[in-house]
């Protein structure tokens, strides 16, 4: 596959470990040759790496298997997810999943990576439906300005939203910062 083909979601191969892509970006320059900027997160283990390609550059892709799978709880071992089709249980250590945790409540279906018949991450979606436990009083009258104020969701994300919010409220998050996008 070349780099410049390269999608969020997309597995491959680098130097003998496997990474599954959740950000790729193609540019071309005015001056010089077109590149793709792609962020990697490892699999298997935590952090993320970041590299540049030429688009014309191979990479090895790797086939995942999707399924769709329903998020049970956490324990100790990690996140407990059920095959919608077998009804098998699969235990995701939490350092794989990361920071997707806090954006996936009790008994929500998602879709899971697997490679040879191990899960190894999720697909989030654009946004997900939030619940606030816990944000300070709004200000009564402060619309003139576009002021947030700090929000606890039920996950335990912090986030920022405006001060009309109030707590068992829900609300519309962007998976990918972490922000506020709406009232659900």
């Amino acid at each position: 596959m070349k780099a410049g083909d390269l999608r969020a979601g997309n597995a491959v191969k680098l130097d003998g470990k496997l990474y599954v892509v959740t950000n790729a970006q193609s540019t071309k320059p005015g001056k010089g040759p077109a590149y793709a900027q792609v962020k990697f997160k490892v699999v298997g283990g935590p952090g993320t790496i970041e590299r540049r390609f030429s688009t014309s550059d191979v990479v090895e892709d790797v086939t995942l298997d999707r399924r769709e799978m329903e998020y049970l709880y956490s324990d100790a071992d990690g996140a407990v997810f059920m095959d919608n089709e077998t009804f098998e249980q699969h235990t995701i250590a939490e350092e794989i999943l990361g920071d997707a945790m806090l954006y996936i409540r009790p008994n929500t279906s998602m879709t899971v990576l697997n490679h040879d018949g191990h899960p190894i991450t999720v697909e989030l979606p654009a946004a997900v439906i939030l619940k606030i436990t816990e944000t300070p009083p709004g200000i009564k009258g402060a619309t003139a300005t576009n002021q947030l104020k700090p929000a606890t969701c039920e996950t335990g994300l912090q986030t920022k939203v405006p001060p009309f919010i109030e707590p068992n409220e829900e609300i519309k998050v962007n998976t990918s910062d972490g922000s506020y996008i709406s009232r659900a």
